[in-house]
């Protein structure tokens, strides 16, 4: 009679022993945790010019395309800032064209003198010529020499005047500093007036939107969001001792707390290289005396892989990834 309950003990002991150790293993080659949470690329809106609000295209919530319209500013103040940098652009032109003439006539006149220098110092050596034979005196040799002197020196001068008009001038036409520089002024007036409508910079939902005709806006401050939902993916916090098999490439099955009766494909993309409190701003200080051993967990980023527009997914939302591990033997 005792027999039995004894035989019943061992079986028993049997049984929870191999499921535990059928548990151990599964839960090895299949690692999974309810730490997890679904996140997407998030752009935060902010115009790159300020100015009051005209109109806005869109509502909280609403689903938008690439390039749909989302808001505009007021342009007035952005269309004569153009007006007048095109303006200063012909000005610059015009400086230009009109320094290219200044420094067109002081290279003519060095050639002017270049003759003028030439004739001086022919006539100075016939006459010379003439003194030595008695023709001429003295006199109208010193005046001729003179007259060298000061057709050099005007051809000095005009050297520097040409060399000051080549300076002031700097390179020709559009390549000349002044008009690259009026060019570019008003090349960003035209941008600050197309940055006065705000486009969508990629399909996906309004979040966060307070934005109304009448309200001013500073530039670069973010006025409300927009996720993008091209592509989601799990940030899955696992102990650290559920990572020895874990590698990039490896399935994974996601479900996520909206949906308990939907399961979504997923792949591991990459492994963390920090745990989550190694970024904090107080980090643990583990070398104290009352030091107590605590199982960190590495954010594993799981891609979700396949969408399904009937379950759509909801940024921060929780969820449980089970990562397949045998599928790639590389451990």
């Amino acid at each position: 009679m005792r027999i039995l309950p004894l035989t019943l003990i061992g079986v028993a002991a049997a049984a929870i022993s191999i499921g535990a150790y059928v548990y151990w293993q599964h839960s090895a080659r299949y690692p999974s945790t309810d730490d997890a949470y679904v996140n997407a690329n998030t752009v935060r809106i902010a115009p790159l010019v300020g100015g009051r609000v005209t109109q806005v295209y869109v509502r909280d919530q609403q689903r938008v395309r690439l390039n749909d319209p989302l808001f505009d500013i007021d342009p007035e103040a952005f269309s004569l800032s153009l007006r007048e940098s095109e303006a200063r652009l012909t000005l610059a032109q015009q400086g230009a064209a009109s320094a290219q003439g200044e420094s067109d006539g002081a290279e003519a006149e060095v050639r002017n003198r270049e003759v003028l220098l030439g004739n001086a110092k022919a006539n100075a050596n016939r006459n010379a010529h003439l003194v030595t034979q008695g023709f001429l005196s003295h006199q109208s040799g010193d005046d001729a020499a003179a007259t060298v002197k000061s057709a050099a020196a005007e051809l000095a001068l005009a050297q520097a005047k040409a060399d000051q008009a080549r300076t002031a001038l700097g390179k020709m036409g559009e390549q000349n500093a002044h008009v690259r520089e009026a060019a570019a002024t008003r090349e960003k007036a035209q941008l600050d007036l197309q940055h006065t409508h705000v486009q969508a910079a990629c399909d996906g939902y309004i979040a966060e939107l307070s934005l109304h005709p009448g309200d001013i806006i500073k530039e670069n401050t973010p006025v409300f969001a927009l996720i993008c939902d091209k592509e989601y993916w799990v940030e899955a916090n696992f102990k650290e001792t559920q990572l020895e098999r874990i590698r990039p490439g490896q399935p994974a099955t996601i479900l996520v707390d909206m949906y308990p009766n939907k399961q979504f494909a997923g792949k591991v993309e990459n492994i963390g290289g920090a745990t989550g409190t190694a970024f904090s701003l107080l980090p643990p200080q583990n070398a104290t005396g009352n030091w107590v051993k605590v199982t960190q967990r590495i954010p594993v980023r799981v891609l979700v892989t396949q969408q399904d527009p009937h379950f759509p997914l909801r940024v921060g939302t929780s969820a449980t990834i089970t990562i397949d591990t045998t599928a790639l033997k590389n451990f």
